[in-house]
Protein backbone atom coordinates (compact mmCIF):
# COMPACT_ATOMS: atom_id res chain seq x y z
CA UNK A 1 0.00 0.00 0.00
CA UNK A 2 1.24 3.66 -1.18
CA UNK A 3 0.55 5.49 2.21
CA UNK A 4 2.06 8.66 0.32
CA UNK A 5 -1.43 8.66 -1.45
CA UNK A 6 -3.36 8.66 2.03
CA UNK A 7 -3.99 11.53 3.31
CA UNK A 8 -6.30 12.21 6.43
CA UNK A 9 -8.52 15.66 6.62
CA UNK A 10 -8.93 16.47 10.70
CA UNK A 11 -12.27 18.09 12.33
CA UNK A 12 -13.02 22.00 12.10
CA UNK A 13 -11.39 22.09 15.43
CA UNK A 14 -8.67 19.76 15.33
CA UNK A 15 -4.82 20.01 13.42
CA UNK A 16 -2.48 17.02 12.84
CA UNK A 17 -1.37 16.39 16.40
CA UNK A 18 -5.19 15.14 17.04
CA UNK A 19 -4.90 11.25 18.50
CA UNK A 20 -6.54 10.01 15.03
CA UNK A 21 -3.90 11.84 12.80
CA UNK A 22 -1.20 10.55 15.67
CA UNK A 23 -2.53 7.14 15.14
CA UNK A 24 -2.43 7.10 11.41
CA UNK A 25 1.24 8.80 11.62
CA UNK A 26 2.43 5.69 13.61
CA UNK A 27 0.60 2.60 11.65
CA UNK A 28 1.01 4.31 8.41
CA UNK A 29 4.25 6.52 7.84
CA UNK A 30 4.11 8.15 5.07
CA UNK A 31 0.42 9.14 5.36
CA UNK A 32 -0.33 12.76 4.75
CA UNK A 33 -1.80 14.84 7.97
CA UNK A 34 -1.60 18.12 7.34
CA UNK A 35 -3.31 20.93 9.06
CA UNK A 36 -5.85 23.37 7.46
CA UNK A 37 -6.74 26.39 8.51
CA UNK A 38 -9.55 29.22 8.15
CA UNK A 39 -12.31 29.15 6.37
CA UNK A 40 -13.99 26.35 4.01
CA UNK A 41 -13.28 27.75 0.90
CA UNK A 42 -9.42 28.38 2.25
CA UNK A 43 -9.22 25.02 3.54
CA UNK A 44 -10.47 23.69 0.36
CA UNK A 45 -7.75 25.52 -1.46
CA UNK A 46 -5.24 23.64 0.76
CA UNK A 47 -6.79 20.53 -0.18
CA UNK A 48 -6.25 21.27 -4.08
CA UNK A 49 -3.20 22.70 -3.15
CA UNK A 50 -1.91 19.26 -1.77
CA UNK A 51 -3.56 16.79 -4.03
CA UNK A 52 -2.72 18.52 -7.08
CA UNK A 53 -3.49 16.91 -10.29
CA UNK A 54 -2.07 13.65 -9.26
CA UNK A 55 -4.42 10.29 -8.68
CA UNK A 56 -4.92 7.03 -6.95
CA UNK A 57 -5.60 9.25 -3.40
CA UNK A 58 -7.48 7.47 -0.43
CA UNK A 59 -9.07 10.52 1.76
CA UNK A 60 -9.61 9.88 5.01
CA UNK A 61 -11.98 12.73 6.91
CA UNK A 62 -13.35 13.25 10.44
CA UNK A 63 -15.80 15.27 10.94
CA UNK A 64 -15.48 18.44 9.18
CA UNK A 65 -12.83 17.01 7.20
CA UNK A 66 -15.32 14.24 6.22
CA UNK A 67 -17.52 17.16 4.66
CA UNK A 68 -14.25 18.14 3.04
CA UNK A 69 -13.27 15.10 1.40
CA UNK A 70 -16.73 14.86 0.27
CA UNK A 71 -16.64 17.60 -1.75
CA UNK A 72 -13.40 17.09 -3.69
CA UNK A 73 -14.34 13.35 -4.07
CA UNK A 74 -17.75 14.58 -5.75
CA UNK A 75 -15.91 17.57 -7.71
CA UNK A 76 -12.58 15.34 -9.10
CA UNK A 77 -13.63 11.35 -8.29
CA UNK A 78 -11.29 10.31 -10.64
CA UNK A 79 -8.79 11.34 -8.65
CA UNK A 80 -10.00 9.35 -5.41
CA UNK A 81 -9.13 5.46 -5.26
CA UNK A 82 -11.39 5.39 -1.73
CA UNK A 83 -13.25 7.66 0.51
CA UNK A 84 -13.20 6.88 4.19
CA UNK A 85 -15.81 9.07 6.36
CA UNK A 86 -15.37 9.30 9.85
CA UNK A 87 -18.66 11.01 11.44
CA UNK A 88 -18.63 13.16 8.71
CA UNK A 89 -20.58 16.47 8.86
CA UNK A 90 -22.18 16.17 5.68
CA UNK A 91 -25.47 18.53 6.83
CA UNK A 92 -23.51 21.24 6.46
CA UNK A 93 -22.93 23.90 3.88
CA UNK A 94 -21.88 24.02 1.53
CA UNK A 95 -22.56 20.27 0.60
CA UNK A 96 -26.10 20.89 2.01
CA UNK A 97 -26.58 23.89 -0.45
CA UNK A 98 -25.72 21.94 -3.40
CA UNK A 99 -28.98 21.43 -5.41
CA UNK A 100 -28.35 18.10 -7.30
CA UNK A 101 -25.22 16.75 -6.63
CA UNK A 102 -24.75 13.45 -8.94
CA UNK A 103 -23.73 10.47 -7.11
CA UNK A 104 -20.65 8.44 -7.39
CA UNK A 105 -18.66 5.10 -7.32
CA UNK A 106 -15.79 5.53 -5.55
CA UNK A 107 -16.21 3.27 -2.81
CA UNK A 108 -16.39 4.66 0.46
CA UNK A 109 -16.36 3.72 3.99
CA UNK A 110 -19.08 5.34 6.07
CA UNK A 111 -17.72 5.30 9.97
CA UNK A 112 -20.42 6.66 12.40
CA UNK A 113 -20.96 6.12 16.23
CA UNK A 114 -24.26 5.91 18.02
CA UNK A 115 -23.64 7.69 20.69
CA UNK A 116 -22.59 10.68 18.36
CA UNK A 117 -24.14 14.15 20.06
CA UNK A 118 -22.09 16.52 17.43
CA UNK A 119 -23.39 14.79 13.75
CA UNK A 120 -26.72 12.57 14.11
CA UNK A 121 -26.46 9.54 11.93
CA UNK A 122 -29.53 8.93 10.01
CA UNK A 123 -29.54 12.42 8.21
CA UNK A 124 -25.53 11.65 7.29
CA UNK A 125 -26.75 7.96 6.40
CA UNK A 126 -29.30 9.09 4.28
CA UNK A 127 -27.42 12.11 2.35
CA UNK A 128 -24.53 9.42 1.74
CA UNK A 129 -26.55 6.81 0.52
CA UNK A 130 -27.37 9.40 -2.35
CA UNK A 131 -24.07 10.65 -2.69
CA UNK A 132 -22.11 7.35 -3.09
CA UNK A 133 -22.84 4.25 -5.02
CA UNK A 134 -20.60 1.90 -3.55
CA UNK A 135 -21.07 3.16 -0.04
CA UNK A 136 -19.89 0.32 2.61
CA UNK A 137 -21.85 1.67 6.47
CA UNK A 138 -20.05 1.20 9.52
CA UNK A 139 -22.09 1.74 12.96
CA UNK A 140 -19.72 1.11 16.33
CA UNK A 141 -21.14 1.97 19.73
CA UNK A 142 -19.24 5.42 20.16
CA UNK A 143 -19.03 9.21 20.51
CA UNK A 144 -18.39 11.57 17.89
CA UNK A 145 -14.39 11.62 18.39
CA UNK A 146 -14.62 7.62 17.73
CA UNK A 147 -11.87 7.29 19.94
CA UNK A 148 -12.25 3.81 21.19
CA UNK A 149 -13.05 2.68 17.53
CA UNK A 150 -10.42 4.06 15.71
CA UNK A 151 -7.94 1.51 17.42
CA UNK A 152 -10.76 -1.45 17.30
CA UNK A 153 -11.36 -1.19 13.18
CA UNK A 154 -9.01 -3.14 10.93
CA UNK A 155 -7.93 -0.39 9.11
CA UNK A 156 -5.70 -2.11 6.40
CA UNK A 157 -8.75 -4.04 5.54
CA UNK A 158 -10.46 -1.17 4.99
CA UNK A 159 -7.46 1.00 3.22
CA UNK A 160 -6.72 -1.88 0.96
Amino acid sequence: MDTSRIIYLHGSDSNSNSGKARLFREWFPGMLTPDFIGSFDERMTQLHTILSDKTDWTLIGSSYGGLMGTLFTLEHMTQVRKLILLAPALTLDPLASLSNPQPVSVPTHLIHGTLDAVVPFEPVRVIAQKLFTNLTVHIVEDDHRLQKSVNELDWKTILQ
